[in-house]
């Protein structure tokens, strides 16, 4: 292996470790060090890795990492460097989900969780907040989130979720195309090719068969049934982390009963506390459910396992695919409009999520003030979620 591409990878295992407060402050620290201060890439690869990493379904901050070893190496180091990217976060939620039990019946392990769960919740609020904002600017868009999230808070069915956002794109794109951006639409294909177009559209076909197949397969066992669940999502997640973890929060908790809220939000809010990818939190999910089915350690770790490779595979293996002919697809207008129908529902998702994680409060007033604070900290100082999440530990030893 090359010097260059050795440097890449010393340089990716400090990011993993020093990568933290999710993919803004990701963005924002490979702009620093991959661009200005290596020079791996240029600043406007960069941004055009991270624009397709929202496009695509999948973790946008591991498919921009991933893409920028790609141009830097080829697949191999790309590779490389997604399994340097995801495995010590994930390992250390794999190993929080062995140990939950041990701590869960101790009094004081209880007392600093009930004042971690509300600050996780701020963030899920700060993050739905953020995402209404930069996404609810047209009728459109407001009207698609309002329906999501009256369609989700019904239906309650995880099934629901991909229909819901096939629609989303299907009327974003009718809607928000003009006639003369159909024109150019028309004038544009004959500079892209065809071939690629259709290998693009042959690998999102490929996604769907095999989902659909194992999920007929998956009766016959709770990891492969799991599977499929993560799998799913990896597909269906558009925008990373902080859209998964509300849509997760209500298939996994609400639907399908894998695991409690209490469980949930303190793998998310210990998740928080971590550096690198929020979707390593599928490996404490995945954990937490094949323990809570009498899986044993062994079966908690392949838990973790299934849900990491099945959350991650499909973003992975569509941002290498996709890299080389991004440039012909982002030129056909209905793609890009549709994404904005795509991010609209995303953020009725997340407000169903919001209301089902306030729900057990109840008249908890700590909880609520506990929540407003942190969401007032997120959106009015730099103060980043690790250190609220930190903060929220100490004041539970100390109170």
């Amino acid at each position: 292996m090359k010097k260059r591409h050795l440097l890449f990878l010393r340089d990716v295992l400090i990011y993993t470790f020093t990568a933290f407060g999710g993919p803004q402050a990701h963005i924002a620290v490979l702009l620093r060090e991959f661009v200005h201060k290596r020079r791996y890439i240029t600043e406007e690869e960069l941004m055009e890795l991270n624009a397709l990493s929202q496009v695509l379904p999948g973790p946008s901050s591991t498919q921009t990492l991933v893409g920028i070893a790609w141009k830097v190496g080829g697949l191999q180091l790309a590779l490389i460097t997604f399994l340097i990217w995801i495995l010590p976060s994930a390992a250390i939620m794999a190993m929080a989900a062995i140990s939950y039990k041990m701590f869960a019946n101790q009094g004081k392990f209880n007392h600093v969780i009930s004042l971690v769960q509300p600050m996780a919740v701020g963030i899920v609020a700060y993050a739905t907040y953020s995402f209404a904002h930069k996404f609810l600017k047209t009728r459109v868009s407001m009207m698609l989130a309002i329906g999501s999230l009256i369609a989700t808070l019904i239906l309650q069915n995880a099934y629901a979720f991909p229909l819901l956002i096939l629609l989303g794109g299907i009327i974003s794109s009718a809607m928000e195309t003009q006639p003369q951006e159909n024109e150019l639409r028309v004038k544009l294909y004959s500079n892209v090719n065809p071939n690629k177009v259709a290998y693009f559209i042959g690998i999102l076909l490929f996604f769907a068969a095999l989902g659909a197949i194992i999920n007929q397969t998956s009766p016959f066992s709770l990891p492969i049934r799991l599977f499929e669940n993560f799998y799913r999502n990896g597909i269906l997640i558009f925008g990373g982390g902080q859209v998964m973890v509300p849509l997760m929060y209500t298939e996994f908790v609400e639907v399908k009963h894998y695991l409690s809220s209490s469980e949930f939000l303190s793998g998310y809010a210990l998740q928080q506390a971590l550096p690198g990818p929020t979707f390593s939190f599928t490996s404490f999910l995945g954990g937490i459910t094949l323990g809570n089915k009498g899986y044993g350690i062994g079966g908690q770790i392949i838990g973790s396992i299934v849900a990491v490779i099945g959350v991650n595979t499909p973003g992975l293996i569509l941002i290498l695919f996709i890299v080389p002919f991004w440039e012909d697809l982002k030129k056909i207008t209905r793609i890009k409009n549709s994404l904005n129908g795509i991010n609209a529902v995303a953020v009725g998702f997340m407000a169903t999520a919001l209301i089902l994680l306030v729900r057990p409060f109840g008249g908890n007033w700590l909880a609520y003030v506990l929540m407003l604070v942190t969401f007032l900290l997120l959106h009015f100082t730099r103060i980043k979620t690790p250190v609220i999440i930190l903060i929220g530990v100490v004041l539970g030893f100390i109170i």
